[in-house]
Formats: structure tokens, sequence, C-alpha cells
């Protein structure tokens, strides 16, 4: 199956570089952004900065600045020709200097190193980030199998997070127990978050040291991913039986999530998403609580990227298609129960949507 998308992706990659007159693309990654690197590389890189120069015809090279990386390349890459190279700009200048009269392009051209960006160089980089952005967010058939795999996983996975909160354990010690899920299930990708307490937490953060107690609000985002492509869920539960109050601040999060998802549908924006999901908040006098000071996203893209375009919010008017997935999740503080999170992973389709997460959208109480 990695093949067989990696195959695919450097076709489709090919065909919209012949159309836009590309002759070669350079696309750059690091530990954090590695979706562009890994659609035309078909390499997950880990630590460093890693530059990938696709040709029309499929040829690649990969140059990264990182002797682990690159003795890494070479065993998962195969069909791409790997470059170590400590000073990766100058490498890829020098590269690029031998190509005069050839339309060059990067993608995401903002972060190339400024060495290359620089006019001053004998060559120009066109910017073709929008033309992989596509690419990234419509995905293939057997693109969306592979999310819809990771989605059936971020299930299985969240009901062992179920099973790991008792109290006493601390919270790197639950997402252990998930990670060992994970890699017992051949996936060594996940992007996991968690909180845990009362409402003096105001988000989630990678695990710490912190005990689980007896009336903590636990939540937590699981995103694994499956021959590179992420899905993720987002679920909230209570140490003990859930009070009134947190029973009825949950079920505003159900009810903006469910408005949300409806409002997905071909030709909508991602505006459109973000803002059903806001006027249920809005509607409760919660309105403040959707804003830039308490919460990031009412949701994003999904791929080879755990947090990708388009992200929902109400000033982005990316239109939906079918084939993008995404992550609905209305995650926020409440001021009178905490944070709380609740997302499943949905897929836009012809006639609207298709929710891939099966997990109950309910606020679940773990033993006291």
């Amino acid at each position: 199956m990695m093949k067989t998308l990696a195959q695919e992706r450097r076709q489709r990659l090919a065909v919209a570089m012949r159309e836009s007159g590309i002759d070669l693309l350079l696309l750059y990654g690091n530990a954090w952004q590695a979706d562009y690197l890994r659609y035309g590389a078909d390499f997950g890189i880990l630590e460093g900065h890693g530059i990938a120069l696709i040709a029309t015809d499929g040829a690649a090279e990969l140059y990264l600045d990182s002797a682990v990386e690159a003795e890494r390349a070479e065993a998962e890459a195969p069909l791409v020709r790997v470059h170590f190279a400590p000073d990766i700009a100058r490498a890829v200048g020098a590269r690029l200097d031998r190509l005069a009269g050839q339309r060059l392009a990067a993608a995401p051209r903002r972060f190339l190193p400024h060495y290359l960006a620089d006019p001053a160089r004998g060559f120009a980089l066109d910017d073709a980030t929008a033309l992989v952005d596509t690419l990234l967010m419509h995905k293939s058939e057997s693109e969306i199998a592979a999310v819809r795999r990771a989605a059936q996983i971020a299930d299985e996975a969240y009901e062992v997070f179920l099973h790991s909160v008792r109290p006493g354990r601390r919270q790197f010690e639950i997402v252990a127990d998930v990670e060992a899920y994970l890699r017992r299930r051949g996936c060594p990708d996940n992007f996991m978050i968690i909180g845990s307490g009362g409402k003096d937490v105001l988000g989630m953060t990678p695990p710490s040291e912190r005990r689980i107690a007896p009336g903590d609000l636990v939540t937590t985002e699981l995103t694994p991913a499956v021959d590179g492509y992420f899905a993720q869920i987002c679920r909230t539960l209570v140490v003990g039986p859930a009070t009134h109050a947190q029973q009825r601040a949950f079920a505003v999060f159900v009810e903006a999530l469910e408005e949300g998802i409806a409002a997905i549908r071909p030709q909508a924006r991602a505006a459109d998403v973000a803002r059903a999901e806001n006027d249920v908040f809005r509607k409760y006098d919660l309105g403040q609580y959707t804003t830039s000071q308490w919460t990031r996203v009412r949701g994003h893209g999904m791929g080879l990227f755990a947090d990708s375009k388009p992200h929902l919010l109400e000033d982005v008017n990316t239109g939906l298609e079918p084939g993008m997935t995404l992550i609905v999740h209305p995650n926020t503080y409440h001021p009178e129960a905490g944070y709380m999170v609740l997302g499943d992973a949905v897929l836009v389709t012809e006639r609207g949507s298709e929710v891939l997460c099966r997990t109950p959208r309910r606020l679940f109480e773990v033993a006291a």
C-alpha cells in the first residue's frame, strides 16, 4: 500500500506540474511541517530539514541535513536519490544553478531557507504552495481508505485510553498505554495531547507527571496515522460521576459538533462550518469562548499532516469539496465546567458528509 500510494501521489504531482508549466518542484519539510515533503518524496522526516526536488518525469532527489535521516531515507525511500548535505540550502542552490532556462517552483515557499528565496540567486522560485495544497486537501480513493483505517484505529485507541484512566495514574503513563497499543497495531505515528483537572485547566498539552484525581475532567486529542495519513478523535471523560453542570456544559459541545457537521457539503466554505459551531455557543451566551483567547481553530484538515488546511475559522473561505477529510472539534473552555473537547473525523462527500469516527458523543465516566 505504501508504494502504491507513493506512486499515485507522484503521478498526480507530475500531472499538476505539467499543467502549470513547472519543470522542477522543490518541496520543503521539517519535523513539524512534513506533509509537502512526504507528498513528493514519500519520506516522513523526524529531525532537521529536508528538500525534495521533483521532476515532471517522476524522478526525485532528497536533500537532508541530518546524517541519521539520510541513512534512514536510503532504506525507507528506495526510489528517491538521497543526498546528505549539512548546508542544505547551498547544496540545493548549487543544484539549481545548473538548471538555467527551466521554470522552478517551491512549496511551501515561505518556509524555504532565505538563501534559496533570495532574489540575488541566479534562479527564481515561483510559489507553488497553492498547487500542492490542492493535492493535499483533495484525497484520492486510496488516500481516503488510509484515513478511514486511521479513524477506526483512533476509535480503538480511545477505548484503550478509557480503560487506562484511573486515579493515581500519571498522564504520561496513560499516553504510554495508548502508544504501546498503536505500536502493536503497526501504527508508529500518533499526535496526542491530554488535559486533566478542574476549571483551572485551560487546554491540553503533551503528557506530564500530573496524577489523575477523582472529579477530574480528562480530555484528549488522539491522532494516529496509517500509511502516513492521520485521523483524529477528541473526547472528554470524568473520573467519577459527572455533575449536572458538567452534563449541561457538554450538551453545548454535542450540539455545536452536530451543527458543524451538518454545515459540511460541497461548495460550503470552511467559514460556514466554524460559524455553525460558534453560533451554538453564542446562543448560550458563550460566544467569548469561541475567540482566539480561548481556542485556536474549530477544526482543520487531515491527511499527511495532523493539522493541515483548511482550518475551520470564520475568516477562512476555502471551499469544501468531495474528497476532503476534516476533523470538526468545537474544543474550548466552558466557565461552569472547564476545558472540554469533542471532535470527529469527517469526509466531505457528494451529498454532504460522512462521519468516520464511531465512538459515542457522550461525556464518559470512569470509576473514581
